[in-house]
């Protein structure tokens, strides 16, 4: 069975008071979820509070999912409010997780190239920070959680046209701060 049909399968279980079919969602889903939190409040225990009330409310109002998205599309959406709601309580923000940048160094790369990679990796880092955060929410969830722009649009429950200026926008600021940090887009 294919995942998103599986996942649609699990939703209705769910639906019907199934536990377990709870239980699988989440295992299937919770660190893509995890991770888009993370991204969004920077802050590992804030993130595992919001995953856990994100998956209550998929057991709590499992019933009102209509299918026109995916379930996961559907749960970034949940998350996506609640960690906008967090946010707002939040006065102090943190940097970026090191998962943006994790993985860029291989195996066969020379001690050197490995360090500018790192280097240019924390650089990028700092310019992704330095986006405001629609800018980073957009590239967070069309890059890392590759929804497409449709999704993006119900996630933040904005327009899709919305979403492509945003994405235009968040990709023109990101390249203009790349620049000035002598940042070209060729690795090392």
């Amino acid at each position: 069975m294919h995942a998103q049909a599986e996942e649609r399968a699990l939703m209705t279980a769910i639906a019907s008071g199934d536990a377990r079919a709870l239980e699988r969602l989440f295992a299937r889903t919770e660190t893509r979820v995890f991770r888009f939190l993370m991204r969004i409040v920077r802050n590992e225990a804030i993130a595992e509070e919001l995953l856990n009330e994100v998956f209550l409310t998929v057991w709590k109002n499992a019933h009102r999912y209509e299918g026109r998205s995916e379930p996961v599309t559907w749960m970034l959406s949940i998350a996506h409010n609640k960690a906008i709601s967090a946010m707002r309580k939040r006065t102090e923000l943190s940097g970026l997780t090191d998962e943006v940048t994790s993985g860029l160094v291989a195996e066969d790369d020379t001690p050197d190239i490995a360090a500018q990679k790192q280097d240019k990796a924390a650089k990028i880092k700092a310019c992704i920070a330095e986006l405001s955060a629609e800018h980073r929410t957009v590239l967070d969830l069309v890059y890392y959680q590759e929804q497409s722009v449709a999704e993006v649009a119900e996630v933040l429950n904005i327009p899709e046209a919305t979403v492509k200026t945003r994405m235009f926008y968040a990709r023109k600021k990101l390249s203009e701060l790349l620049l000035a940090r002598g940042i070209d887009r060729g690795w090392p």
